[in-house]
């Protein structure tokens, strides 16, 4: 059977919960990690805590083993919603995270995986383990990258939207002469050698790092001049990339910044890369903003949030890089309701205010804290609207985050708001 691809959001709250994860340190082996497979049957479950129970009663610190015994007391207890695990399996990650000042606060994960679980596993250590989680964001649309001149080559690896920097190399070509005659043929030839053993040395570096990636879908190749077609004709690859190499692309760089150059350009020919979309609806949103009438773009949270009220949004684009959350407090006197973001920083020992409305003194209470980038996911999604997750990799979607405030959309006729 086929494996399902998670969908871009899908791929966003499960690269938000490990962030959230990996923060979470014990002082000591406080934090329990437990992966259940759909095919662990959920009483085997149980009784294998059980009798970790009965072990860690032997822990011989007071505090780590009163925090042990209770993170597996709250999974028990979590357990006994499920009748048979979900169909992807189900994961917990549940301790007592340190807080500074020899504090420590209880956290408690309950992760359903968009893609299955294949093993059972039980952990007990000063972090979660993460390692299977992350294997299942290992991103499955990777390319090579090539750039290359008689001067510099450039070998880079496009994973979904991520362009990676792996080599930079510099050539000892000689460049252009003016010598005649007999010095100027002996001089082109020690120049073709050169070159050749330029191309070699090329070959050998691209084809190490590109065979050690075994999930690679292809090469792309780039370069200004014919030195990149020579370089692909003449097989200086090893035979099996030489397979894989889709295209081969006019850049007017060989260095870093061609790998942006190149990923662009391939984009616009290959449809199907996943930076490719995202170019493509982010050029669409860019053409409606610069239109003096009947635009159809709209951004700013405030604006955005009206349309979405309205059912008019069509497109919804929120940056990756958004790491803001929506907060809802109310008040336990009067009942008031107030809503505001806070980024992460802010929101790490966040206190919140007393209450506007009434003359209590006392503190409203956080009543629900969403991720922005899914509360606004949500909504989009009750009136029919598409979504797109943008990264910040490509030039278009580094403007929807600095130049559009990360919260743009795409309506479905023009209207002024």
């Amino acid at each position: 059977m086929a494996a399902v691809e998670m969908t871009d959001r899908q791929k966003y709250d499960l690269k938000r919960k490990l962030e959230e994860l990996r923060l979470c340190k014990g002082r000591h082996t406080e934090l329990i990690s437990l992966y259940v497979p759909p095919t662990k049957q959920i009483f085997e479950v149980s009784n294998y805590l059980k009798s970790e129970f009965s072990q860690s009663q032997n822990i011989k610190s007071k505090t780590t083993r009163k925090n042990v015994t209770s993170a597996i007391e709250s999974i028990l207890n979590r357990l006994k919603q499920f009748k048979q695990p979900p169909a992807n399996g189900v994961v917990f990650f549940v301790g007592h995270k340190s807080i500074g000042a020899d504090q420590t606060d209880m956290v408690a994960f309950v992760i359903e995986p968009p893609m299955p679980i294949t093993t059972f596993l039980y952990r007990c250590d000063s972090e979660f383990y993460l390692e299977p989680i992350e294997a299942i964001m290992t991103e499955k649309e990777i390319y090579g990258l090539m750039l290359l001149d008689r001067r510099e080559c450039t070998i880079g690896m496009l994973r979904g939207n991520r362009i990676e920097l792996l080599k930079y190399m510099t050539s000892q070509v000689p460049g252009k002469h003016g010598k005649g005659g007999q010095s100027q043929r002996r001089f082109e030839r020690a120049t073709e050698i050169a070159a050749h053993e330029w191309f070699v040395k090329i070959g050998e570096r691209a084809s190490d790092i590109f065979i050690a990636e075994k999930n690679m879908k292809g090469i792309l190749v780039g370069g200004s001049g014919p030195t990149k077609q020579y370089f692909v004709n003449e097989a200086y690859l090893h035979y099996e990339l030489q397979k894989k190499i889709v295209d081969v692309f006019d850049t007017g760089y060989t260095d870093e910044y061609g790998l942006r150059e190149l990923v662009a350009t391939a984009a616009e020919k290959m449809a199907d890369l996943k930076i490719a979309k995202e170019k493509m609806v982010m050029k669409r949103f860019l053409k409606e903003v610069m239109k003096s009438e009947g635009s159809l773009a709209i951004y700013g949270e405030k604006q955005v949030r009206k349309a979405l009220d309205m059912g008019v949004v069509d497109t919804l684009l929120l940056s990756e890089g958004l790491r803001i959350y929506r907060v809802k407090l109310k008040c336990p006197h009067c009942g008031y309701q107030q809503e505001m973001n806070l980024d992460e920083t802010k929101m790490q020992g966040f206190v919140p205010p007393v209450c506007s409305s009434c003359n209590s003194s006392e503190k409203m209470i956080i009543e629900e804290k969403l991720d922005l980038v899914d509360e606004l996911s949500d909504k989009v999604e009750t009136k029919g609207g598409s979504i797109h997750l943008v990264s910040r990799e490509s030039d278009e979607g580094e403007s929807l985050y600095s130049a559009f405030g990360g919260i743009a959309g795409i309506l479905r006729y023009s209207l002024d708001i």
